[in-house]
C-alpha cells in the first residue's frame, strides 16, 4: 500500500504531466493564430492587387486603378532628368488596336517637362465639385499627362466607372471615357513610384495594366487609406472638400458587379465628370 509520501509525489507528477499538456495546447493555439493571421494578411495583400490590376487597361488602369487594358507594344521608358532639372518623359503610343482608346495627341515638350510646383484640376461632377493638386516634383509626367488630358477636353461627360469600399481599400476610379474600364489616350508611360509610395486617403494615383509603362488617363481617388503595393504612380491630392463628396458617394456603396475580381462595381450613386478644368 503506497505511503502519503508515494502518494503526494504521484499526484505532483499528474498535475505536471497535466501543466505541460495545457502548455502544449497552448503554445498550439498560438502558433495556429499566428499562421491565420499571416494568411488573412497575404490574401489582403493580393486581393487589393487584384482590385487594382484586375480593372482593366487602364482601370486602377481598371487597372486603381485599369488593369484589365492592354499593356502598349511599345516599352515607355521612365524619364530622363536634364541638365535644368526638367525631366524628359517618353509617351508611346499604344499599338495593342484597342477600340477603346481615343486620340487627342501627347502632352506638348515631353522633352523638357517641368519638375517644380503644382497644378490645380477643378473636376466638377454630378455629385459635386472636387479639387485636384497636382505635384510636379513627384510624378512630373503624370502630371504634365493629366493637364494635357484636361486641355483636350478628354475627362469630360465621361463616368466614374468603378468605386471599391473596403476597410483596407477605398476607391473611386475614372478617367476612363468609354466608362468601360478598358479605355484611354492612345498613348501610355512609365510608372513614377518610389518603394516607399504609399496611398493615404486624399491621393490621387494612377492605374495601369499590371505591365510596367502602362499608365495611361485612368486614375484612382483613394477616401480610405489603402493598402497596396507601390506599383501605382501618385500624382497629386485631393482637398477637403471634395473628399466629403467622395465619402457621400462612398456611403451609397457599389452594385458589386466587378466582384470577386478585380473588386468592387459601378457606384450606386451614378458619378460622371462634367468637367475637368484647369485652375493653374
Amino acid at each position: 500500500m503506497p505511503s502519503n509520501k508515494q502518494r503526494r509525489q504521484a499526484a505532483q507528477r499528474r498535475l505536471q504531466r497535466q501543466l505541460e499538456r495545457r502548455a502544449e495546447l497552448a503554445r498550439k493555439r498560438r502558433r495556429n493564430l499566428l499562421i491565420g493571421a499571416t494568411t488573412v494578411a497575404v490574401l489582403l495583400v493580393i486581393g487589393a492587387v487584384w482590385l487594382i490590376t484586375g480593372t482593366g487597361g487602364d482601370d486602377t488602369d481598371d487597372t486603381a486603378a485599369d488593369p484589365t487594358a492592354s499593356a502598349p507594344t511599345s516599352s515607355s521608358a521612365a524619364a530622363t532628368t536634364n541638365a535644368d532639372g526638367t525631366v524628359n518623359c517618353t509617351y508611346a503610343p499604344d499599338e495593342s488596336g484597342n477600340p477603346n482608346l481615343v486620340d487627342v495627341g501627347t502632352p506638348p515638350t515631353p522633352e523638357a517637362t517641368p519638375t517644380q510646383g503644382t497644378g490645380t484640376l477643378l473636376m466638377s461632377t454630378s455629385q459635386g465639385d472636387v479639387t485636384l493638386t497636382l505635384d510636379r516634383a513627384k510624378a512630373p509626367c503624370a502630371a504634365a499627362s493629366f493637364t494635357h488630358l484636361a486641355q483636350q477636353q478628354f475627362f469630360d461627360g465621361s463616368p466614374c466607372h468603378r468605386m471599391v469600399n473596403g476597410e483596407a481599400f477605398g476607391v473611386l476610379q475614372c478617367g476612363d471615357p468609354t466608362g468601360t474600364g478598358q479605355g484611354g489616350p492612345t498613348y501610355k508611360f512609365a510608372e513614377e513610384v518610389t518603394p516607399e509610395t504609399t496611398y493615404p486617403r486624399g491621393a490621387i494615383a494612377m492605374a495601369n495594366s499590371g505591365a510596367p509603362g502602362s499608365t495611361g488617363s485612368q486614375f484612382f481617388l483613394v477616401f480610405t487609406d489603402s493598402q497596396l503595393s507601390p506599383d501605382y504612380t501618385v500624382v497629386g491630392t485631393v482637398d477637403e472638400a471634395g473628399l466629403a463628396v467622395l465619402d457621400q458617394i462612398a456611403a451609397a456603396g457599389n452594385d458589386g458587379s466587378m466582384e470577386p475580381n478585380p473588386g468592387g462595381g459601378a457606384p450606386n450613386v451614378p458619378v460622371t465628370i462634367e468637367s475637368m478644368t484647369v485652375v493653374a
